[in-house]
């Protein structure tokens, strides 16, 4: 079993600043199905997508969605150099890892590898 995607509700404001994070992220958009184009823009990392669901009165991310991201450190760095304030976090299994909130406001876990596979 996997998570095929995650949902994220964003103001249409926020969109292109969000393709552009999750670009730096390794995202890339694809083709979202007839029946939510214009309402929704789907992006894919692998087997995982992220689905941006444009909504004016998009409420207040709560929660928060990890990645696992390589090169870990360079990751980092672009979005530094993007203006993105990255947090260190403590490392709970040996590998560093850092939260992130994304233009939209989410809160992005960034981790140099899962649980188990430091």
């Amino acid at each position: 079993m996997m998570i095929q995607h995650v949902t994220r509700e964003i103001s249409p404001a926020a969109l292109e600043p969000c393709l552009r994070f999750y670009g730096m992220l390794g995202f890339t958009p694809v083709d979202a199905p007839d029946g939510v184009a214009g309402r929704a823009v789907w992006m894919e990392l692998g087997p995982t997508q992220l689905h941006l669901l444009l909504d004016p009165a998009a409420p207040p991310i709560s929660g928060h969605i990890a990645l696992v991201v390589a090169p870990y450190e360079p990751t980092l760095e672009r979005l530094r150099a993007a203006g993105h304030e990255v947090e260190p976090r403590r490392e709970h299994w040996g590998a560093p890892r850092s939260y992130v909130r994304d233009p939209a406001g989410g809160l992005v876990e960034l981790m140099a590898a899962p649980p188990g596979h430091a």
